[in-house]
């Protein structure tokens, strides 16, 4: 790891995913803010979070396109764009306008993430590319998990109106990464003229199965994340206790994001993928048979087996689209997102009718097709033909 951790472009792109994705955990703790200042109810106020991810999914898939023709050296201008727009979300005078600033702000977010993970995907060696993407995502979850903590902060100190703070950290990490992608004035012509020189079919229905697991996953963790506080405040518990749980969540699909990426590199993507759904049925069913405080160590299994596989399906996507991975790198990354976002309702109407418990323990029967999907993911030998066919577009990071 350490050796990775010396690696400041790999540094750089890892401070930005964390400040990137501190912005998304700010606005929940946003919520009691808006409601009161905007007189909103509690399903209107979630329409922030809406525009802010969807637009973010949404638009994943086009920014790739546009990393793998013209290259990724604005992937500060993206991360500064997402700061702007969030620090004006406390001055905006109307509830539209909010939601306008939210959709622009998850553009930015949209933007970075396709842009860092082609960046980050060119900086690693091959034989260790499962474990260094996974200390890259790492920083963005630890950017989810530490956004809450800096909302409640700025917030409990300025009002709604110190989200004009949270520019700082985006605006000072967006301008350093600029300038360590200073050279990258010849980059578009390269990048266009790599894409258009492949010929070789994409593997599609390869293609299909990785992102197949890649949305069953996001579904999961989402769901998890999502009504894990719901559930335990109707079974009695404060905020004192579920809050720690949530976050418990959290962290430890962090921790198993690295050590899953370093098994990959040793056993391969496709086993440790398999191994880790099969765990996940006995991790769920622990979690919501036995609730109480034993369930923080069914939280970390679930943390650890339910979000650890994120970059391994990445590497797997960009690989299969080698001449198209900022494109692949937002189709795997946008649609989990989306399916993410989609899942919850959908598990919170089942909820409606037989009641959270229950409605969690139907994520074992995803899992179970899950498996079935993952059975049919390419093998690292049959991944090795769709591997460096043409090289995409070149990061722009300067020595």
């Amino acid at each position: 790891m350490w050796d990775f951790l010396r690696n400041g472009k790999l540094v750089t792109l890892m401070l930005g995913h964390l400040t990137v994705d501190s912005y998304v955990g700010v606005i929940p703790v946003l919520y009691p803010l808006l409601i009161g200042r905007f007189r909103l109810t509690l399903a209107t106020v979630g329409l922030v979070s809406l525009a802010y991810s969807g637009m973010a999914a949404i638009s994943q898939p086009l920014f790739g396109v546009i990393a793998d023709r013209f290259g990724t050296r604005l992937t500060g201008v993206a991360l500064a764009w997402t700061a702007l727009t969030f620090a004006l979300v406390g001055f905006v005078p109307s509830f539209p306008l909010l939601l306008v600033l939210a959709c622009a702000s998850g553009l930015g977010s949209g933007a970075f993430h396709p842009f860092g993970a082609l960046d980050v995907r060119a900086l690693l060696p091959a034989w260790r590319r499962s474990f260094g993407m996974s200390i890259y995502v790492t920083a963005g979850t630890v950017g989810v998990a530490l956004g809450p903590l800096i909302g409640i902060g700025v917030l409990a100190l300025f009002g709604i109106h110190g989200t004009g703070l949270l520019v700082i950290p985006g605006l000072v990490t967006g301008a350093y990464l600029l300038w360590r992608m200073r050279s990258g004035g010849r980059l578009a012509a390269t990048a266009a003229r790599a894409a258009a020189a492949s010929t070789r079919a994409v593997p599609v229905f390869a293609l299909a199965m990785v992102i197949g697991v890649m949305m069953s996953r996001s579904w999961t963790v989402s769901v998890f994340q999502a009504f894990t506080p719901t559930w335990y405040r109707q079974l009695g518990y404060g905020p004192e206790f579920y809050g720690p749980l949530a976050t418990t969540l959290v962290l430890a699909s962090a921790v198993g994001t690295v050590g899953c990426g370093s098994l990959a590199d040793r056993y391969g993507r496709r086993t440790v993928i398999l191994v880790t759904l099969v765990l996940s049925i006995p991790a769920i069913l622990l979690y919501t048979m036995f609730p109480g405080p034993w369930a923080f160590g069914s939280a970390i299994l679930i943390g650890v087996l339910a979000a650890s596989t994120a970059p391994l399906m990445l590497l797997m996507a960009q690989q299969l689209m080698a001449s198209r991975a900022g494109l692949a790198s937002g189709l795997v990354m946008g649609l989990g997102f989306v399916t993410g976002a989609v899942g919850i309702p959908i598990n919170g109407a089942i909820a409606d009718a037989v009641g959270l418990q229950k409605s969690l323990m139907t994520q074992v029967v995803l899992v179970l097709a899950t498996i079935v999907i993952a059975w049919f993911l390419p093998t690292e030998t049959e991944m090795e033909r769709y591997s460096e066919v043409v090289p995409s577009a070149t990061p722009a990071i300067a020595n």
